[in-house]
């Protein structure tokens, strides 16, 4: 498969393109800065310079040409104002979307976060960032030409991933490693019969496959 990345130099993402080059598949990771370029190939992974917070449609579209699955996993980061939440946690997130619809790029999968809701309440920047992922999630699910699945994971941690996950329409609150997150993703994107889910994920009891397939319904 190719799979193509947005947010490639991302904590996330990183973990993800080293895992989908090692079994194999052709990872592209789209990044703003020449220079992280390096560390995208060292992992196995193929860079891909451009903004999406200035790009058009058709130059997002040009660079998802022939993939086979789409991952947004960009984010604006936790040192960046509100602005920035708009412009890339939600307005990039409905351009990638788009440009997966006129590439035709079927299958999409979304790192969104706990708590998203377009509808969500105060002025924070987490307020901010909570209602910007709520909004792009919204979007997305209403694009019929997208085999669409959300992912929203808890307390992001920097521990080794254990492997053992609870991944469920609604899991409540808990924290689960970055590894774990991508190793999900990696079966997501594998796994089409989770299309229109919205998923929580945090630690628990189940290895990563396992996981997976349960929802999908195997």
């Amino acid at each position: 498969m190719r799979i193509v990345i947005a947010g490639g130099h991302g904590q996330i993402a990183l973990r993800l393109e080293r895992l989908l080059a090692a079994r194999g598949d052709e990872a592209a990771g789209i990044i703003r800065k020449p220079e992280q370029a390096d560390e995208l190939r060292q992992l196995g992974a193929e860079p891909v310079v451009l903004d999406l917070e200035s790009a058009s449609v058709e130059e997002v579209a040009e660079r998802l040409e022939g993939a086979d699955a789409a991952v947004f996993a960009a984010g604006a980061g936790p040192g960046s104002g509100a602005g920035r939440k708009e412009t890339v946690d939600k307005a990039a997130a409905v351009l990638f979307a788009d440009a997966a619809v006129r590439a035709g790029v079927r299958r999409f999968v979304v790192v969104s976060s706990m708590g998203a809701d377009p509808a969500h309440e105060g002025d924070e920047i987490f307020d901010v960032y909570l209602r910007a992922k709520g909004e792009a999630d919204a979007y997305v699910r209403g694009l019929d030409a997208l085999d669409w699945t959300i992912l929203r994971p808890g307390q992001l941690t920097n521990d080794a991933g254990t492997g053992l996950v609870r991944l469920e329409a609604h899991t409540g609150r808990g924290p689960i490693p970055r590894d774990d997150v991508a190793a999900v993703l990696a079966e997501l994107v594998d796994t089409p019969a989770t299309a229109g889910l919205t998923l929580e994920l945090i630690s628990g009891p189940a290895p990563v496959s396992v996981a997976v397939k349960s929802v999908a319904g195997n």
